[in-house]
């Protein structure tokens, strides 16, 4: 399953547990396997930490003080985050699971768990996910009145918020990083949506009107998120 660095390397993961023991251990077992290791004790401290941190993935215990998990995850996917998170239920808690998926958690364990069980299940996550080395090293972008920070998931235009979804931040990454070059719709697909190919590929266009229209001063007649005919997309700083 794992490597010889280990599956956490260049990744950061947020544990919310008020176990203490359970918090240690959990802490530790990432840790060996590469992650950098957040931890928060209480649902409020997860919410915070979720936003403020950039984690790649969310172990997230159900019962928790000051917000329980479920709160927790209805609240992030919400806002639009969507980090992976793995929820941890205690046995016969089917409700709860059945209603974590439906929030928007990627995947549960249930109580009592083996640490190898858990990670294998993040490692299934994180490998699903959409990475590109090129990528990762796009924290900020400042493009007419616009500034964004990929890593902190926040934008401004003109110095005011600008609200753009999970999805948007993704897509506007992964143009800012090939800036000047022709990305297709496929690429955008597979980078962006994690699949390879969809018989829908109207699915990039839709996304990338919408993303124009926040951030061009002029939608009609875009500066920035350039249309090369038949081929795709192009970035302009």
């Amino acid at each position: 399953m794992t490597t010889a660095q280990g599956i956490g390397v260049g990744r950061r993961v947020l544990i919310v547990e008020d176990d203490k023991a359970m918090s240690v251990a959990l802490c530790d077992g990432f840790g060996t396997e590469g992650f950098e290791v957040v931890c928060a004790a209480s649902g409020d401290e997860g919410l915070r930490q979720a936003t403020s941190c950039a984690p790649d993935i969310i172990i997230l215990d159900v019962m928790l003080p000051r917000m329980n998990g479920l709160d927790l995850c209805r609240k992030l996917r919400a806002a639009g985050n969507d980090v992976p998170i793995v929820m941890l239920t205690a046995r016969g808690q089917e409700a709860d699971k059945v209603l974590g998926l439906k929030l928007g958690a990627d995947d549960y364990v249930t109580k009592p768990f083996s640490l190898l069980e858990l990670l294998a299940r993040v490692e299934t996550i994180l490998r699903r996910r959409p990475t590109n080395k090129k990528d990762e090293h796009v924290e900020c972008c400042d493009f007419g009145d616009v500034h964004v920070d990929f890593r902190r998931h926040t934008a401004t235009r003109a110095g005011d918020p600008l609200e753009l979804s999970a999805r948007e931040f993704l897509l506007l990454a992964y143009l800012v990083a090939h800036q000047g070059e022709v990305v297709t719709r496929d690429d955008l697909l597979d980078a962006v949506w994690g699949y390879e190919s969809i018989p829908f590929t109207r699915t990039v266009d839709t996304h990338v009107a919408k993303l124009r229209k926040k951030i061009e001063s002029d939608p009609a007649h875009p500066r920035h998120l350039i249309t090369v005919h038949r081929l795709g997309y192009k970035f302009v700083g």
